[in-house]
């Protein structure tokens, strides 16, 4: 009894926090090796959940850049921290774009708890190299609007993490995506009132471009 107790204990931390990696392994597999399909200098990564893996028409936003897309899945923080080698370090990206935190919350992580994951991943990158990193804000949706007080706070924490750190920069792509009366457009999502379509696309650059790194 007391084995089990003690098993069902060791577990909870998993149940509530954690995901399985594991579960990205094929869909990220066509990552290896893909450091020599792009040029050397100036790359730049875009990575993190669906929002950047569904990006409409992705390269035409950037025909100056270097740019690299490795979103994954329906990912958390801690599944990017489990796969940075694979869709982040391999590139040596002279730049990198993270958005994380939108899952994260649906899932039920606190914002303390994500800002934990986001450091643990942030200080990694750093180590290895790479000194221009840039968050992009948990976005809005029709599918989570009930979410937002949660997305907010931890807009603000990873707005005031960003502000004290040189290498770190903040995208807020949130309050582009709402309208005049501080509502969630409607118009900038496909049929699943979560991911976006072009139009919540060409909102986001607006705000991304001026953080691109000149080549």
């Amino acid at each position: 009894m007391k084995t089990t107790l003690v098993l069902a204990f060791l577990l909870i931390p998993i149940i509530i926090f954690g995901q399985d990696p594991l579960r990205f392994e094929e869909e990220v597999a066509k990552f290896k090796n893909a450091a020599s399909d792009y040029p050397e200098e100036n790359r730049i990564v875009f990575t993190g959940s669906s929002s950047i893996r569904l990006w409409v028409d992705f390269k035409a936003y950037f025909p100056n850049h270097n740019v690299i897309n490795t979103g994954f899945g329906g990912s958390e923080t801690s599944d990017l921290i489990h796969y940075q080698d694979l869709l982040i370090k391999q590139f040596s990206p002279k730049q990198v774009f993270i958005y994380e935190g939108d899952n994260d919350t649906n899932s039920g992580k606190s914002s303390g708890r994500i800002m934990k994951d986001l450091k643990v991943l942030i200080s990694s990158l750093k180590a290895s190299g790479i000194e221009d990193i840039v968050l992009i804000a948990a976005k809005p949706s029709i599918a989570r609007w009930q979410l937002k007080a949660d997305y907010q706070k931890l807009n603000k924490k990873i707005e005031k993490l960003a502000s004290k750190d040189e290498q770190l920069r903040y995208a807020n792509v949130w309050d582009i995506m709402l309208d005049d009366a501080g509502n969630v457009r409607e118009d900038i999502f496909i049929e699943d009132n979560l991911h976006m379509n072009k139009k919540g696309y060409d909102l986001w650059i607006k705000v991304i471009a001026p953080l691109l790194k000149s080549e």
